[in-house]
């Protein structure tokens, strides 16, 4: 008999797993798995095949997407070494390449962190790591302290990230590097008040952001997970203008606006203050009551999990695309919260978030779907 498959995730199967063609929306998933030697983006059809694919020069750092005139905008991990070298949300780099691989800009910025994007007006809109200043720093309320912050490199040159916090920051940059913008996380957000939320989450990162989006109004959307915090930021003040805390989201990834108003969240839920039982669910919001308007979460709810990473893509027929992401699993749901679509990751590696010695992974970051028409567009633009 065969050796029994180690791997549970492998041994549970990967590829294609559902697919129910008359409900699923018809289209394209892209995703790029998550692990060390990654450096492809792949795109599926629905029945699990490899439409394309692209050869990137980094690492995800952690995903990309494709641009409305079908491009893909892609975050790079570059391999130089820096105070975010031992965090799996490295990034530093960001590029546009078109369908053949040719990569047409290139940008780096060392602090660069989980996300960016492609703005309406041909800059790119960063999501960096700045540090607190330590009179703000001391006053931050909750996490817990870290024995050790050092990573081999600042133990070998003898110096210490010990006792320093460090918050995200947005950066407005031309496609030749020049900043042109800047929004920093501790000149608007109070010490105590909006202070860690998550009580495992370390001292070491205060508002770390994981997702950012622009709003049709030039206003941002932005989202922080050891808060468990959901902003929107006027571009012309700076000012937040709209918030959204536990105990609706519990260290949340990629708030996105729908076209009725309301913004669709990935609550990963890791430490609810409302509940014992730790479980996964999407939910949409109306802004206007901070009510939810709909929810996906699976019955029983722990059976849909991803401490961390996930996102959420609200499909043309209605449906609900959902990437959990620490099990490279992406599905679709309806409106009721039937599964019509299942797909998980079937490419693994070294993984980003640590493991057992020769334990792989196939996490993802995100997955969008993508209409035949954007495909098309993106293969002739």
């Amino acid at each position: 008999m065969a050796p029994v498959e180690q791997n549970t995730i492998k041994r549970r199967g990967t590829g294609l797993r559902a697919c129910d063609p008359e409900r699923a929306s018809p289209g394209y998933t892209l995703f790029a798995p998550l692990f060390v030697e990654s450096r492809t983006v792949y795109l599926v059809d629905l029945q699990g095949n490899i439409a394309h694919s692209w050869k990137m020069p980094y690492s995800p750092g952690l995903s990309g997407y494709l641009t409305e005139r079908g491009t893909l905008y892609y975050n790079g991990r570059f391999p130089e070494e820096n105070h975010l070298s031992r965090f799996p949300f490295k990034g530093g780099v960001a590029l546009e390449m078109d369908w053949n691989g040719k990569v047409l800009w290139e940008i780096r910025r060392p602090d660069q962190h989980h996300d960016g994007i492609l703005l309406r007006n041909g800059n790119v809109l960063l999501d960096c790591m700045g540090q607190v200043p330590d009179e703000i720093a001391r006053r931050v309320k909750g996490g817990i302290e870290e024995p050790e912050m050092s990573s081999a490199q600042y133990h070998a040159r003898g110096e210490s990230e010990a006792g320093k916090m460090y918050s995200s920051y947005l950066a407005e940059v031309t496609r030749d590097g020049k900043t042109v913008w800047e929004w920093r996380t501790w000149e608007h957000f109070d010490p105590v008040a909006d202070g860690i939320a998550e009580t495992q989450a370390p001292r070491t990162m205060w508002h770390q952001g994981n997702s950012v989006k622009e709003l049709p109004d030039g206003n941002i959307l932005m989202s922080f997970r050891p808060t468990s915090t959901v902003v929107r930021i006027s571009r012309k003040t700076g000012h937040i203008v709209w918030k959204l805390t536990q105990p609706t989201v519990s260290g949340q990834h990629a708030p996105t606006p729908l076209p009725n108003g309301n913004v669709l969240i990935f609550d990963n839920g890791v430490h609810r203050p409302d509940d014992s039982m730790p479980y996964s669910r999407v939910i949409e919001v109306d802004p206007k009551t901070n009510e939810i308007a709909w929810k996906y979460q699976d019955s029983p709810a722990w059976n849909f999990f991803s401490p961390r990473m996930g996102g959420a893509q609200r499909l043309p027929n209605g449906n609900t695309l959902i990437a959990e992401s620490s099990y490279g699993r992406i599905f679709e749901v309806t409106k009721e919260g039937d599964v019509v679509w299942e797909y998980v990751n079937p490419f693994f590696g070294t993984p980003l978030f640590g493991g057992r010695k020769g334990s792989e992974s196939n996490h993802i970051f995100r997955a969008y779907r993508y209409s035949e028409e954007e495909i098309a567009r993106a293969r002739n633009p």
